[in-house]
C-alpha cells in the first residue's frame, strides 16, 4: 500500500523526518519497502522560456517553438493555442515519464525535430486545465527543475502489509499507528452528510 506524507499529515502531526518514520512503521510491523518523492519525475521537466515561434511548414495547427532552458535552447513542436513568445511554460525533456506513463523521446513531428514537450497542467498531474500550456510565473529562472521551482515535494511510503493488519489498509489506519507511537490523538475528518430528499431506508 502507498501513503503520502501530506495525506498522513492531514490526520496526525508527524514529529519526525521521513526516514525515522519509515523505521518506526517497520518496527511497528508495517514494513516500509520503499520511500520516494512523488514529484521526482518533475526533475527532468524544466522552466522553459519561449523565445520565438514560427509556423510549422507542414501542419497548420502546429508551431515551432524555440525554448530556452538555462544555457541550452531546444526546438519543440507545439500545438497549444496559448503558446506565445516570452511566456514561461514547463518543458519536459526526453526521458521524462509523464503522469499517464508516456516516456518522452526526441523525435520528428511532420518532418520537424522536437527536442521535448511543452506541457499542460493535466499532462503533469498538477491541475485540471488541458486547454493549453501551463503558464508559469515570469519570475521563475529558466532551466530550473519544475519540482524545485514550484517547491513541490511529497514523500510516499510503500508499505508491505501482512494479512493480520487490515486495520492499516487505509491512510487513516496508518495515521492512527503514528499517532499512537507519538502519544497523540488523530485528527478525524469532519464529515457532514446532510439529509436529502427521501428516507434512505426507502
Amino acid at each position: 500500500m502507498k501513503v503520502s506524507l501530506s495525506w498522513l499529515q492531514a490526520y496526525v502531526e508527524i514529529q519526525m523526518d521521513v526516514e525515522a518514520l519509515a523505521d518506526m512503521l517497520t518496527m511497528a510491523g508495517l514494513e516500509v519497502d520503499a520511500v520516494y518523492d512523488r514529484y521526482d519525475f518533475l526533475s527532468t521537466v524544466l522552466v522553459g522560456h519561449i523565445t520565438s515561434i514560427a509556423p510549422h511548414p507542414k501542419a497548420d495547427k502546429l508551431q515551432l517553438c524555440d525554448v530556452r532552458a538555462g544555457e541550452e535552447s531546444y526546438q519543440v513542436v507545439c500545438g497549444a493555442p496559448n503558446a506565445a513568445t516570452g511566456m514561461r511554460a514547463p518543458l519536459a525533456l526526453p526521458g521524462t515519464e509523464l503522469i499517464d506513463g508516456t516516456l518522452l523521446s526526441e523525435g520528428k513531428i511532420r518532418g520537424e525535430i522536437s527536442q521535448g514537450m511543452l506541457c499542460s497542467e493535466v499532462e503533469l498531474g498538477l491541475g485540471t486545465d488541458s486547454s493549453g500550456l501551463m503558464v508559469l510565473d515570469n519570475s521563475l529562472k529558466d532551466g530550473t527543475p519544475l519540482n524545485e521551482a514550484l517547491g513541490l515535494s511529497d514523500a510516499v511510503l510503500e508499505i508491505d502489509l501482512t494479512p493480520n493488519r487490515p486495520d492499516c489498509l487505509s491512510v487513516i489506519g496508518v495515521a492512527r499507528e503514528i499517532a499512537g507511537y507519538q502519544g497523540q490523538a488523530i485528527k478525524r475528518p469532519d464529515l457532514q452528510l446532510p439529509q436529502t430528499e427521501g428516507d434512505i431506508n426507502d
